[in-house]
């Protein structure tokens, strides 16, 4: 194989490590996923504390995530996806956001990843998801299309997403409690390999409706109150 030609279906490594990165302008660095609220509330404390809240994060929303982006990949895959699909994924993923704060999150981060996607590809880049979801649709559902666009498998990018629900909250960690970065850092190592079975999971196909749903009703609590509170250090 010679020059820049290579087999559509080769998933793009650097591309997705572009995507996954801290530094994508995407807004991650102003969200704590919930930390700085459980942090206010003395529910996270130290490091054993901290790995509870990210354990529990990443079997609740790592794995809804996880699911949304691997079926946005799929559906950016099909040329016949229309606007109605994407409306349909976006209003169940709606469903499974019952805050306010946190919808708004991802959804301005849904909204930094399309502006991402018109620079890299052109400003007609997926427009059956706007036109379905607007400029702003969810977090996930917005990197998955985008990983799509980057040849990125649903799997590789359902990893990605599930591993982002707790890098976010544990750097927030290390400002809001002083924590050791490189023993946060350890604790997200072990928890690598549960991200990579939900993400194997998140893998299978099924209709939106079917795709996984579980909560975490005291994030919502805490995103609700965190709104209220002055002094923050993250907008959620």
């Amino acid at each position: 194989m010679t020059g820049t030609t290579r087999p559509p279906d080769h998933p793009r490594t650097a591309a997705l490590l572009l995507l996954a990165d801290s530094r994508l302008p995407a807004g991650g660095h102003v969200h704590s996923g919930g930390l700085e609220a459980a942090v206010r509330a003395g529910l996270v404390t130290d490091l054993a504390s901290l790995a509870g809240f990210l354990r529990g994060r990443l079997a609740t929303v790592g794995r809804v995530s996880a699911a949304f982006a691997a079926a946005a990949v799929r559906l950016a895959g099909d040329p016949d996806t229309g606007a109605a699909a994407w409306a349909e994924l976006d209003a169940e993923l709606d469903s499974r956001t019952p805050a306010l704060p946190q919808r708004q999150a991802s959804r301005a981060q849904g909204r930094s990843l399309l502006r991402i996607a018109s620079a890299v590809h052109g400003p007609h880049t997926l427009s059956a998801l706007r036109e379905g979801c607007g400029e702003a649709p969810h977090q996930a559902i917005a990197f998955g299309a985008l990983a799509a666009q980057e040849s990125v498998p649903p799997q590789a990018a359902a990893a990605a997403m599930a591993l982002a629900s707790v890098t976010g909250p544990a750097s927030a960690a290390v400002r809001l409690l002083a924590l050791d970065p490189v023993r946060v850092h350890a604790l997200l190592a072990r928890l690598a390999p549960e991200a990579d079975a939900i993400a194997a999971a998140a893998a299978s196909p099924c209709p939106p409706a079917a795709l996984p749903d579980a909560s975490a009703p005291l994030l919502d609590i805490l995103a609700e109150h965190h709104t209220a509170q002055e002094g923050r250090l993250f907008a959620s």
